[in-house]
């Protein structure tokens, strides 16, 4: 098992760097950014698809360094009917699983997208708790018209480049925890569609991670360790679906996540928070099961350590993730 993590969290410094944080914290397994949400500036993506030259030196800057390239990162939403995400968003993961094939690279994370709830509609819409019946004609319509033709397409590419796209389970998807990832791979016959076991986002919606790893199985291809801190107390007052979300006001440059949407703030008092891995769940409570649990899936499968807790700088908060992660791993004796 790879053991490493998602560089996002150091696009402010170059890659060769950013390698070598890693290395220094006995990591050796790295996610790069391909487009989707966020930009890809560890990725010289028009040179590695012309050039073979440009291939070998971007691997081997990997080789040097101790790190094997894992994975790449096209989180977004491909199914947007904003005309101003949702086909670059398609474009991005099209040519990312180029990319992946150039390089040699076998996983790519992906979310599932989420569309409009009618054709003409500008803006996606998630149908969470479909009590009445006008919510399952939009799932309808959201599945057969628009996911399904999508994926078995990308499946038809990601077969032909021998890369396995894998889907972070994620709320405001379509796709959001196993059944309906599940559902996805049955609906599109898909061979090279499956899961990245994300855990975070899991944990907030009230699932065991470990029951899905156990209930998915083969579908599980890929896993990014973030923790989540649950805060019972907010939890009693809001739910878990905590609305009081604000935007993020112009001078502090919001992240634009194509078009005109941008990254909102947090609650002051969450519900929920993302943390460094070991912060939300105990190394012995969840994390050596949870790695022992996909090790038995794919004992070559790599966990990437996607850092997002506020309280910790980039660095100090990747350090800590890998310290944890690395600590359940040698106690799980993967």
């Amino acid at each position: 098992m790879k053991l490493g993590a998602y560089t996002a969290c150091l696009h402010d410094r170059p890659l060769d760097e950013t390698l070598k944080i890693l290395g220094e914290l006995g990591l050796t397994s790295a996610e790069i950014n391909a487009g989707g949400f966020v930009p890809a500036p560890h990725l010289p993506i028009d040179d590695i698809l012309a050039s073979p030259g440009a291939r070998e030196e971007y691997l081997g800057r990997f080789t040097q360094a101790g790190i094997t390239l894992t994975g790449l990162n096209v989180n977004g939403n491909p199914l947007n009917p904003d005309p101003r995400v949702g086909p670059k968003h398609a474009a991005d993961l099209h040519r990312a699983i180029d990319v992946a094939a150039a390089l040699g690279v076998k996983r790519i994370v992906a979310m599932s997208g989420l569309p409009a709830a009618h054709p003409g509609s500008p803006v996606a819409n998630w149908i969470v708790n479909p009590w009445d019946s006008q919510y399952l004609d939009i799932l309808d319509y959201q599945w057969q018209k628009i996911a399904v033709p999508f994926w078995k397409d990308i499946n038809t590419r990601a077969a032909a480049a021998d890369v396995k796209i894998c889907i972070e389970m994620h709320p405001q998807n379509l796709v959001f925890n196993p059944p309906t990832l599940q559902r996805l791979v049955e609906q599109t016959n898909a061979t090279h569609v499956g899961a990245e076991l994300d855990p975070s986002h899991l944990f907030w919606q009230g699932m065991d991670p470990i029951a899905c790893v156990n209930y998915l199985g083969d579908l599980v291809f890929h896993a990014a360790a973030k923790d989540t801190r649950i805060n019972p107390d907010n939890v009693k007052l809001y739910g878990v679906l905590d609305d009081r979300f604000t935007r993020t006001p112009a001078t502090a440059s919001p992240l634009n996540l194509g078009g005109e949407n941008t990254l909102n703030q947090w609650p002051p008092n969450p519900s929920w928070e993302f943390v460094a891995v070991g912060r939300g769940h105990g190394i012995d409570d969840f994390w050596v099961p949870f790695l022992r649990a996909l090790h038995a899936v794919d004992p070559d499968m790599a966990v990437n350590i996607e850092h997002e807790d506020q309280e910790f700088d980039q660095v100090e908060g990747l350090r800590l993730a890998a310290e944890n992660l690395l600590a359940a791993g040698a106690k799980a004796g993967v």
